[in-house]
């Protein structure tokens, strides 16, 4: 006796067949002649293990209505990219509508830092100055941040991108003068074209030489960062783009690099969303703080 597994599509039929067919399970795809619907049937003693497959093949091949595959490309768009972006502009519009001067709590400086306000170092990355600097990050951020997000997942691309306009601002501390400075997301931009530069590390495994992954990986990266992060507009932060560009890249090739099943872990996605917005949010409550007092 055969038992039959109802599917939406002849396409979706054919793939869940050849997930049966990776576990041993013969299947013969057909329509019923009377309702039209496309049916899998398989032997009834393997039919509590085919649907056992098809239930873990569906769990984790399952694409959240936040991600939009994008076509010809192989690559995923993450949406909630704008989650961010939206943070970037409430922040400016509290500012521009004189609610808060949060330039002042939350600039970087690198004369306060000394002093011990190193929560600047967060805070600055979610700042901008005027509403050309905040439509310039956020066009080009929605585009590397959703491409980033949705290679590394939503968590372990934001937090990395952060992360990366974080080390642009350690990078200006570290190099320019106590009187330096500074605000803008554009580090954290760069950071996440440096993710997605790292990517090409995965051709690697598949037989790339250095020369190619050099010419076809580095040199597009790179490219795009003199596009993108050497505007010959006055008071850019080529120091941060670059730092950021670079930092982006080392959290990529270490996610790159690491196993499968931990990149992809859900738990590590959830762990890095949250310790991403939680860093931020502290940083903020030290500043607001800061400037309660003062």
């Amino acid at each position: 006796m055969s038992a039959a597994i109802p599917a939406r599509t002849e396409r979706q039929a054919m793939d869940w067949s050849l997930v049966l067919v990776s576990q041993g399970i013969e299947a013969t795809i057909e329509r019923d002649p009377e309702t039209y619907v496309w049916r899998l049937l398989v032997d009834a003693p393997d039919y509590p293990v085919a649907m056992r497959a098809i239930r873990d093949y569906r769990a984790e091949n399952r694409q959240q209505i936040w991600q939009q595959q994008l076509p010809w490309t192989g690559l995923v768009f993450d949406w909630r990219c704008l989650v961010p972006i939206a943070l970037f502009v409430f922040l400016f519009t509290v500012e521009a509508t004189g609610r808060g001067d949060l330039s002042k709590a939350g600039m970087m400086s690198n004369k306060a830092v000394h002093a011990g306000e190193s929560w600047r170092l967060f805070t600055a990355v979610t700042l901008h100055g005027d509403l050309a600097h905040l439509a310039a990050n956020a066009t080009t951020g929605l585009v590397l941040l959703g491409l980033a997000m949705g290679i590394y997942g939503g968590g372990v691309g934001l937090l990395s991108s952060f992360l990366a306009g974080v080390g642009g601002n350690l990078a200006g501390l570290l190099f320019y003068p106590e009187t330096h400075r500074g605000l803008g997301a554009s580090g954290m931009i760069m950071g996440a074209l440096g993710l997605l530069t790292a990517q090409w590390f995965t051709l690697l495994k598949h037989g790339l030489t250095r020369r190619q992954f050099a010419i076809r990986g580095i040199l597009s990266g790179g490219l795009l960062l003199v596009l993108l992060g050497f505007s010959p507009q006055q008071n850019v932060d080529v120091l941060a783009h670059v730092a950021g560009f670079l930092t982006g890249l080392a959290l990529g090739v270490v996610l790159t690099l690491c196993p499968e099943k931990l990149r992809t872990s859900l738990w590590l996605d959830r762990a890095a969303l949250l310790l991403c917005f939680g860093s931020g949010s502290v940083a903020w409550w030290m500043a607001l703080r800061w400037f309660g007092r003062g």
